[in-house]
Protein backbone atom coordinates (compact mmCIF):
# COMPACT_ATOMS: atom_id res chain seq x y z
CA UNK A 1 0.00 0.00 0.00
CA UNK A 2 2.91 2.36 0.57
CA UNK A 3 3.93 1.99 -3.32
CA UNK A 4 0.63 2.50 -3.78
CA UNK A 5 0.26 5.96 -2.69
CA UNK A 6 4.02 6.65 -3.58
CA UNK A 7 3.34 5.94 -6.74
CA UNK A 8 -0.11 8.27 -7.08
CA UNK A 9 2.20 10.98 -6.34
CA UNK A 10 4.94 10.63 -8.39
CA UNK A 11 2.56 10.26 -11.00
CA UNK A 12 0.69 13.03 -10.62
CA UNK A 13 3.95 14.97 -10.51
CA UNK A 14 4.75 13.99 -13.50
CA UNK A 15 1.92 15.64 -15.06
CA UNK A 16 -0.67 13.00 -15.42
CA UNK A 17 -4.47 13.16 -14.65
CA UNK A 18 -5.82 12.61 -11.24
CA UNK A 19 -9.05 12.14 -10.31
CA UNK A 20 -10.41 11.02 -6.56
CA UNK A 21 -13.32 8.68 -6.29
CA UNK A 22 -15.14 7.68 -3.60
CA UNK A 23 -14.87 3.97 -2.62
CA UNK A 24 -18.16 2.78 -4.56
CA UNK A 25 -17.05 4.49 -7.95
CA UNK A 26 -16.36 1.81 -10.36
CA UNK A 27 -12.37 2.25 -10.79
CA UNK A 28 -12.39 -0.65 -13.69
CA UNK A 29 -14.48 1.88 -15.70
CA UNK A 30 -11.62 4.15 -14.95
CA UNK A 31 -9.05 1.45 -15.86
CA UNK A 32 -10.07 2.16 -19.50
CA UNK A 33 -8.16 5.39 -19.62
CA UNK A 34 -4.22 4.70 -20.03
CA UNK A 35 -2.12 6.52 -17.36
CA UNK A 36 -5.22 8.16 -15.31
CA UNK A 37 -4.29 8.58 -11.59
CA UNK A 38 -7.11 7.22 -9.06
CA UNK A 39 -6.70 8.52 -5.39
CA UNK A 40 -9.63 7.12 -3.19
CA UNK A 41 -9.76 9.60 0.22
CA UNK A 42 -11.58 7.33 2.28
CA UNK A 43 -9.00 4.50 2.43
CA UNK A 44 -6.47 6.72 2.89
CA UNK A 45 -8.19 8.45 5.94
CA UNK A 46 -9.15 4.72 7.33
CA UNK A 47 -5.17 4.21 6.97
CA UNK A 48 -4.76 7.75 9.05
CA UNK A 49 -7.04 5.80 11.57
CA UNK A 50 -5.33 2.61 11.82
CA UNK A 51 -2.01 4.43 12.09
CA UNK A 52 -3.37 6.36 15.20
CA UNK A 53 -3.40 9.95 13.45
CA UNK A 54 -6.50 10.16 12.57
CA UNK A 55 -7.92 12.33 15.32
CA UNK A 56 -4.97 14.79 14.48
CA UNK A 57 -6.15 15.18 11.70
CA UNK A 58 -9.40 15.77 11.99
CA UNK A 59 -8.45 18.41 14.49
CA UNK A 60 -6.89 20.61 11.92
CA UNK A 61 -10.46 20.35 9.77
CA UNK A 62 -12.32 21.59 13.10
CA UNK A 63 -9.77 24.16 13.53
CA UNK A 64 -11.21 25.72 10.41
CA UNK A 65 -15.09 25.26 11.56
CA UNK A 66 -16.13 21.64 10.47
CA UNK A 67 -18.49 20.08 13.08
CA UNK A 68 -17.21 17.29 15.17
CA UNK A 69 -20.27 15.70 14.17
CA UNK A 70 -19.36 15.27 10.69
CA UNK A 71 -18.04 12.14 9.46
CA UNK A 72 -14.50 11.85 10.85
CA UNK A 73 -13.45 10.41 7.13
CA UNK A 74 -13.98 13.67 6.04
CA UNK A 75 -12.49 15.66 8.99
CA UNK A 76 -9.15 13.77 8.31
CA UNK A 77 -9.36 13.97 4.65
CA UNK A 78 -10.16 17.81 4.77
CA UNK A 79 -7.52 18.63 7.89
CA UNK A 80 -4.77 16.15 5.78
CA UNK A 81 -5.42 18.84 2.49
CA UNK A 82 -5.76 21.81 4.33
CA UNK A 83 -2.27 21.51 6.07
CA UNK A 84 -1.00 20.51 2.50
CA UNK A 85 -0.69 16.58 3.80
CA UNK A 86 1.25 17.48 6.95
CA UNK A 87 0.74 14.95 9.21
CA UNK A 88 -0.08 11.63 6.86
CA UNK A 89 1.86 9.04 6.74
CA UNK A 90 1.71 9.34 2.26
CA UNK A 91 1.86 13.14 2.70
CA UNK A 92 -1.77 13.01 1.73
CA UNK A 93 -3.26 12.36 -1.72
CA UNK A 94 -2.03 14.16 -5.21
CA UNK A 95 -4.70 16.82 -5.42
CA UNK A 96 -7.24 16.14 -7.93
CA UNK A 97 -7.93 17.44 -11.25
CA UNK A 98 -11.26 15.84 -11.15
CA UNK A 99 -13.65 14.81 -8.23
CA UNK A 100 -15.89 11.82 -8.56
CA UNK A 101 -18.41 10.98 -5.88
CA UNK A 102 -21.85 9.07 -5.48
CA UNK A 103 -24.96 9.53 -3.85
CA UNK A 104 -25.43 5.49 -2.71
CA UNK A 105 -22.93 5.55 0.28
CA UNK A 106 -23.79 8.18 1.77
CA UNK A 107 -25.05 11.66 0.61
CA UNK A 108 -22.46 12.85 3.12
CA UNK A 109 -19.99 12.23 0.12
CA UNK A 110 -21.31 15.11 -2.19
CA UNK A 111 -20.84 17.32 0.05
CA UNK A 112 -17.60 16.54 1.33
CA UNK A 113 -16.17 16.60 -2.28
CA UNK A 114 -17.90 20.25 -2.69
CA UNK A 115 -15.67 21.71 -0.06
CA UNK A 116 -13.04 20.98 -2.47
CA UNK A 117 -14.78 22.07 -5.53
CA UNK A 118 -15.64 25.50 -3.62
CA UNK A 119 -12.12 25.85 -2.25
CA UNK A 120 -10.30 24.94 -4.84
CA UNK A 121 -12.38 25.12 -8.20
CA UNK A 122 -12.09 21.31 -9.04
CA UNK A 123 -14.68 19.61 -11.08
CA UNK A 124 -16.84 17.31 -9.41
CA UNK A 125 -18.95 14.76 -10.92
CA UNK A 126 -22.00 13.31 -8.93
CA UNK A 127 -23.05 9.81 -9.65
CA UNK A 128 -26.50 9.72 -8.58
CA UNK A 129 -27.56 5.99 -7.96
CA UNK A 130 -31.05 5.23 -6.78
CA UNK A 131 -32.01 3.44 -3.61
CA UNK A 132 -32.59 -0.19 -3.83
CA UNK A 133 -35.81 -1.55 -1.52
CA UNK A 134 -36.03 -4.32 -3.78
CA UNK A 135 -33.78 -5.73 -6.83
CA UNK A 136 -32.29 -2.94 -8.49
CA UNK A 137 -34.50 -2.38 -11.30
CA UNK A 138 -33.95 -2.45 -15.15
CA UNK A 139 -34.67 1.18 -15.18
CA UNK A 140 -32.17 1.95 -12.43
CA UNK A 141 -29.30 0.28 -14.57
CA UNK A 142 -30.06 2.26 -17.49
CA UNK A 143 -30.26 5.43 -15.76
CA UNK A 144 -27.00 4.25 -13.63
CA UNK A 145 -25.33 2.93 -17.34
CA UNK A 146 -25.99 6.64 -18.95
CA UNK A 147 -24.08 8.25 -15.93
CA UNK A 148 -21.21 5.98 -16.79
CA UNK A 149 -21.41 7.29 -20.44
CA UNK A 150 -21.12 10.81 -19.22
CA UNK A 151 -18.45 10.64 -16.72
CA UNK A 152 -16.66 9.06 -19.72
CA UNK A 153 -16.93 11.81 -21.63
CA UNK A 154 -16.27 14.15 -19.30
CA UNK A 155 -12.93 12.68 -18.59
CA UNK A 156 -12.20 12.06 -22.33
CA UNK A 157 -13.02 16.15 -22.35
CA UNK A 158 -10.81 17.21 -19.49
CA UNK A 159 -7.49 14.53 -20.00
CA UNK A 160 -7.38 14.37 -23.78
CA UNK A 161 -6.67 10.64 -23.06
CA UNK A 162 -8.99 7.85 -24.74
CA UNK A 163 -11.16 5.11 -22.96
CA UNK A 164 -10.73 1.97 -24.47
CA UNK A 165 -13.54 -0.97 -23.28
CA UNK A 166 -11.57 -3.66 -23.86
CA UNK A 167 -9.07 -2.01 -20.87
CA UNK A 168 -12.16 -1.78 -19.23
CA UNK A 169 -13.13 -5.92 -20.13
CA UNK A 170 -9.80 -6.64 -18.83
CA UNK A 171 -9.99 -5.57 -15.35
CA UNK A 172 -13.59 -7.05 -15.01
CA UNK A 173 -12.10 -9.83 -15.56
CA UNK A 174 -9.52 -9.02 -12.89
CA UNK A 175 -12.20 -8.06 -10.37
CA UNK A 176 -14.67 -10.97 -11.00
CA UNK A 177 -11.28 -13.25 -10.28
CA UNK A 178 -10.03 -11.12 -7.28
CA UNK A 179 -14.16 -11.73 -6.27
CA UNK A 180 -13.68 -15.03 -6.17
CA UNK A 181 -10.95 -15.49 -4.12
CA UNK A 182 -12.04 -13.13 -1.72
CA UNK A 183 -15.45 -15.36 -1.29
CA UNK A 184 -12.97 -18.25 -1.01
CA UNK A 185 -11.34 -16.33 2.18
CA UNK A 186 -14.31 -15.00 4.00
CA UNK A 187 -16.26 -17.91 3.90
CA UNK A 188 -13.22 -19.48 5.84
CA UNK A 189 -15.26 -18.49 8.71
CA UNK A 190 -17.55 -21.18 8.37
CA UNK A 191 -15.17 -24.19 9.80
CA UNK A 192 -14.83 -24.47 13.26
CA UNK A 193 -12.63 -22.89 14.61
CA UNK A 194 -12.38 -20.20 12.14
CA UNK A 195 -8.87 -20.14 10.47
CA UNK A 196 -9.65 -16.23 9.94
CA UNK A 197 -11.36 -13.53 11.94
CA UNK A 198 -12.80 -10.64 10.66
CA UNK A 199 -10.19 -8.50 11.23
CA UNK A 200 -8.13 -9.81 9.00
CA UNK A 201 -10.78 -9.26 6.21
CA UNK A 202 -10.68 -5.88 7.75
CA UNK A 203 -6.62 -5.00 6.80
CA UNK A 204 -6.88 -7.28 3.47
CA UNK A 205 -9.75 -5.86 2.15
CA UNK A 206 -7.63 -2.29 1.60
CA UNK A 207 -6.34 -2.92 -1.94
CA UNK A 208 -10.12 -3.86 -3.15
CA UNK A 209 -10.54 0.01 -2.40
CA UNK A 210 -7.61 1.52 -4.29
CA UNK A 211 -6.88 2.19 -7.97
CA UNK A 212 -5.96 -1.83 -7.55
CA UNK A 213 -8.89 -3.20 -8.28
CA UNK A 214 -9.63 -4.24 -11.42
CA UNK A 215 -5.77 -5.35 -11.41
CA UNK A 216 -4.04 -8.47 -11.93
CA UNK A 217 -1.90 -7.31 -8.90
CA UNK A 218 -5.36 -7.25 -7.13
CA UNK A 219 -6.65 -10.95 -8.29
CA UNK A 220 -3.48 -12.01 -7.12
CA UNK A 221 -3.28 -10.64 -3.60
CA UNK A 222 -6.30 -12.06 -3.17
CA UNK A 223 -5.37 -15.91 -4.18
CA UNK A 224 -2.55 -15.91 -2.04
CA UNK A 225 -4.37 -14.63 0.58
CA UNK A 226 -6.91 -17.48 0.09
CA UNK A 227 -4.48 -20.12 -0.49
CA UNK A 228 -2.66 -19.07 2.96
CA UNK A 229 -5.47 -19.27 4.72
CA UNK A 230 -6.07 -22.54 4.10
CA UNK A 231 -2.60 -23.84 4.33
CA UNK A 232 -2.82 -22.63 7.30
CA UNK A 233 -5.82 -24.08 8.30
CA UNK A 234 -4.52 -27.55 6.78
CA UNK A 235 -1.22 -27.17 9.48
CA UNK A 236 -3.45 -26.53 12.45
CA UNK A 237 -2.91 -22.89 12.53
CA UNK A 238 -5.55 -20.53 13.92
CA UNK A 239 -6.03 -17.40 15.55
CA UNK A 240 -8.49 -18.04 18.28
CA UNK A 241 -7.57 -22.32 18.58
CA UNK A 242 -9.93 -22.48 21.50
CA UNK A 243 -12.67 -20.57 20.41
CA UNK A 244 -15.90 -20.54 21.86
CA UNK A 245 -17.80 -17.95 20.67
CA UNK A 246 -18.66 -17.13 17.11
CA UNK A 247 -19.45 -13.43 16.58
CA UNK A 248 -20.86 -10.99 13.62
CA UNK A 249 -19.85 -7.40 13.58
CA UNK A 250 -22.33 -4.77 11.66
CA UNK A 251 -20.72 -1.69 10.73
CA UNK A 252 -17.32 -0.41 9.04
CA UNK A 253 -14.58 -1.81 10.77
CA UNK A 254 -12.87 0.14 14.27
CA UNK A 255 -9.67 1.15 12.89
CA UNK A 256 -7.94 2.40 15.34
CA UNK A 257 -9.24 -0.22 17.51
CA UNK A 258 -8.02 -3.81 15.20
CA UNK A 259 -5.19 -4.31 17.33
CA UNK A 260 -6.46 -4.00 20.91
CA UNK A 261 -9.99 -5.40 20.12
CA UNK A 262 -8.90 -8.96 18.66
CA UNK A 263 -6.74 -9.03 21.69
CA UNK A 264 -9.50 -8.47 24.18
CA UNK A 265 -11.56 -10.79 22.37
CA UNK A 266 -9.20 -13.44 21.92
CA UNK A 267 -8.29 -13.41 25.95
CA UNK A 268 -11.91 -14.92 26.60
CA UNK A 269 -11.84 -17.23 23.15
CA UNK A 270 -14.62 -14.97 21.30
CA UNK A 271 -13.57 -14.48 17.25
CA UNK A 272 -15.21 -11.91 15.85
CA UNK A 273 -15.47 -14.36 12.16
CA UNK A 274 -17.49 -12.29 9.70
CA UNK A 275 -18.65 -8.63 9.38
CA UNK A 276 -21.21 -7.17 6.99
CA UNK A 277 -19.02 -4.79 5.92
CA UNK A 278 -16.26 -6.76 4.46
CA UNK A 279 -19.13 -9.58 3.12
CA UNK A 280 -20.87 -7.28 0.40
CA UNK A 281 -17.89 -7.01 -1.74
CA UNK A 282 -18.63 -8.59 -4.90
CA UNK A 283 -22.45 -8.79 -4.61
CA UNK A 284 -25.07 -7.42 -5.21
CA UNK A 285 -28.16 -5.76 -2.46
CA UNK A 286 -28.81 -8.48 -0.03
CA UNK A 287 -27.11 -11.04 -1.35
CA UNK A 288 -23.98 -12.97 0.43
CA UNK A 289 -22.44 -14.69 -2.47
CA UNK A 290 -20.68 -13.22 -4.99
CA UNK A 291 -22.34 -11.76 -8.31
CA UNK A 292 -20.93 -13.08 -11.42
CA UNK A 293 -19.54 -10.72 -13.76
CA UNK A 294 -20.82 -12.22 -17.25
CA UNK A 295 -22.48 -9.88 -19.29
CA UNK A 296 -20.60 -9.01 -22.89
CA UNK A 297 -20.91 -5.59 -21.80
CA UNK A 298 -18.70 -4.31 -18.97
CA UNK A 299 -20.64 -0.92 -18.15
CA UNK A 300 -23.49 -3.63 -17.35
CA UNK A 301 -21.97 -5.57 -14.48
CA UNK A 302 -20.43 -2.52 -13.02
CA UNK A 303 -24.11 -0.80 -12.92
CA UNK A 304 -25.88 -4.21 -11.24
CA UNK A 305 -23.37 -4.26 -8.37
CA UNK A 306 -23.64 -0.03 -7.18
CA UNK A 307 -25.75 -0.76 -4.46
CA UNK A 308 -23.69 -3.78 -2.75
CA UNK A 309 -22.07 -1.59 -0.44
CA UNK A 310 -25.14 -2.09 2.49
CA UNK A 311 -25.98 1.53 2.92
CA UNK A 312 -28.09 1.82 -0.51
CA UNK A 313 -30.32 -0.66 -0.15
CA UNK A 314 -33.72 -1.47 2.06
CA UNK A 315 -34.11 -2.61 5.30
CA UNK A 316 -35.78 -5.98 3.84
CA UNK A 317 -32.29 -6.54 1.98
CA UNK A 318 -30.27 -6.03 4.78
CA UNK A 319 -32.28 -8.24 6.83
CA UNK A 320 -32.22 -11.15 3.74
CA UNK A 321 -28.04 -10.94 4.05
CA UNK A 322 -28.29 -11.17 7.77
CA UNK A 323 -30.08 -14.25 7.82
CA UNK A 324 -28.02 -15.80 5.80
CA UNK A 325 -24.77 -14.88 7.17
CA UNK A 326 -25.90 -16.16 10.81
CA UNK A 327 -27.10 -19.20 9.18
CA UNK A 328 -25.05 -20.47 7.55
CA UNK A 329 -21.63 -19.26 9.55
CA UNK A 330 -22.99 -20.40 12.84
CA UNK A 331 -23.31 -17.07 14.63
CA UNK A 332 -23.55 -17.18 18.37
CA UNK A 333 -24.05 -13.24 18.96
CA UNK A 334 -24.42 -10.09 16.85
CA UNK A 335 -22.07 -7.19 17.49
CA UNK A 336 -23.61 -4.16 15.83
CA UNK A 337 -21.65 -1.46 16.15
CA UNK A 338 -24.00 2.32 16.09
CA UNK A 339 -21.64 4.50 14.14
CA UNK A 340 -21.20 8.13 14.97
CA UNK A 341 -19.82 8.69 11.64
CA UNK A 342 -21.82 6.22 9.44
CA UNK A 343 -25.29 7.42 9.69
CA UNK A 344 -26.93 5.86 6.84
CA UNK A 345 -25.23 1.94 8.05
CA UNK A 346 -26.49 2.55 11.54
CA UNK A 347 -29.69 3.48 10.96
CA UNK A 348 -31.49 0.39 10.13
CA UNK A 349 -29.79 -1.67 12.84
CA UNK A 350 -32.27 -1.12 15.76
CA UNK A 351 -34.71 -3.07 13.33
CA UNK A 352 -32.12 -5.19 12.36
CA UNK A 353 -31.47 -6.26 15.76
CA UNK A 354 -34.65 -6.66 17.11
CA UNK A 355 -35.10 -8.90 14.14
CA UNK A 356 -32.30 -11.09 14.62
CA UNK A 357 -33.23 -11.44 18.08
CA UNK A 358 -37.15 -12.73 17.42
CA UNK A 359 -36.27 -15.07 14.45
CA UNK A 360 -32.78 -16.51 15.34
CA UNK A 361 -33.22 -16.77 19.06
CA UNK A 362 -29.55 -15.42 18.43
CA UNK A 363 -28.01 -12.60 21.36
CA UNK A 364 -27.09 -9.52 19.79
CA UNK A 365 -25.97 -6.01 21.37
CA UNK A 366 -25.22 -2.41 20.30
CA UNK A 367 -22.10 -0.42 20.92
CA UNK A 368 -21.01 3.08 20.15
CA UNK A 369 -18.39 3.46 17.89
CA UNK A 370 -16.65 5.75 15.61
CA UNK A 371 -14.60 4.42 12.84
CA UNK A 372 -12.02 7.06 12.30
CA UNK A 373 -12.02 9.05 15.80
CA UNK A 374 -10.85 7.62 18.80
CA UNK A 375 -12.11 10.74 20.50
CA UNK A 376 -15.38 8.83 20.04
CA UNK A 377 -15.13 5.70 21.83
CA UNK A 378 -14.74 4.33 25.37
CA UNK A 379 -13.29 0.80 25.43
CA UNK A 380 -14.77 0.24 28.21
CA UNK A 381 -17.93 1.13 28.09
CA UNK A 382 -17.72 -1.07 24.81
CA UNK A 383 -16.45 -4.40 26.39
CA UNK A 384 -18.57 -3.99 29.08
CA UNK A 385 -21.44 -4.33 26.12
CA UNK A 386 -19.50 -7.17 24.67
CA UNK A 387 -18.96 -9.27 28.11
CA UNK A 388 -22.20 -8.76 28.84
CA UNK A 389 -23.02 -10.47 25.47
CA UNK A 390 -20.74 -13.42 25.69
CA UNK A 391 -22.68 -14.11 29.72
CA UNK A 392 -26.21 -13.98 27.65
CA UNK A 393 -24.61 -16.48 24.98
CA UNK A 394 -23.44 -18.60 27.95
CA UNK A 395 -26.81 -18.48 29.60
CA UNK A 396 -28.71 -19.62 26.70
CA UNK A 397 -26.54 -22.90 26.27
CA UNK A 398 -27.34 -23.33 29.82
CA UNK A 399 -30.94 -23.14 29.80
Amino acid sequence: MADYYMKGHGDAESGKFVVWVAIIVPIELLKGFEGLVVAVPENHSAMCAAKGIGASQAEKAEECGYSMDLCSYARIDMGTVFSGGEGSPSMGLPMPDLLISNTNNCSHLVKWFDVYHRQYNIPHFVLDVPFAYTNQKKEDLDYIIRQFKDMIALIEEMSGLTWDIDRVREAVRYSDEGNAHWKRFVNLAMERPSPITAFDSFLQMAPYITAYRGTKELADHMRLLADEAIEQMNTGMYPIPEEKYRLLWDNIAPWHQLRRMYQRLSDINANLIYASYTSCMGTVEGQVDRYLFESDDPLVDLARVQNSSVCPYGLALRTNAMDEIIDRFSIDGVVFASNRSCKPYSLMQIDLMRHVKNRHDVPAVMIDVDHADVRKYSEENVFVKLEALIEEIDANRDA
